[in-house]
C-alpha cells in the first residue's frame, strides 16, 4: 500500500518536471534560488525512489510555478 503512495507522488513530480520541460540540472538551479542545496543525483534518487518530504515537494512545485495540482484524473 505504501508503495502505491510513492508511486504516485513520484508521478505527480515527475509530471509537472515534464510538463515544464525542466530537466533535474535544472531544478537544482531553481532550488538554489530560493536556498535549497540539492545536487541532480540527489534530486534523481530522490524522485526515483518517491520518498522525500512535503516540503521538497512544496518546494520543487513552486519553482516551477506550479501553483495547483490535480490528485484525480
Amino acid at each position: 500500500m505504501e508503495q502505491d503512495w510513492e508511486s504516485r507522488v513520484k508521478g505527480l513530480l515527475k509530471a509537472e518536471l515534464k510538463r515544464r520541460d525542466v530537466t533535474y540540472q535544472e531544478l537544482t538551479e531553481k532550488l538554489a534560488g530560493i536556498g535549497v542545496a540539492e545536487t541532480p543525483e540527489n534530486i534523481a534518487n530522490k524522485i526515483s525512489r518517491g520518498k522525500f518530504s512535503a516540503v521538497f515537494f512544496v518546494q520543487c512545485l513552486d519553482v516551477l510555478g506550479c501553483h495547483t495540482i490535480r490528485l484525480n484524473d
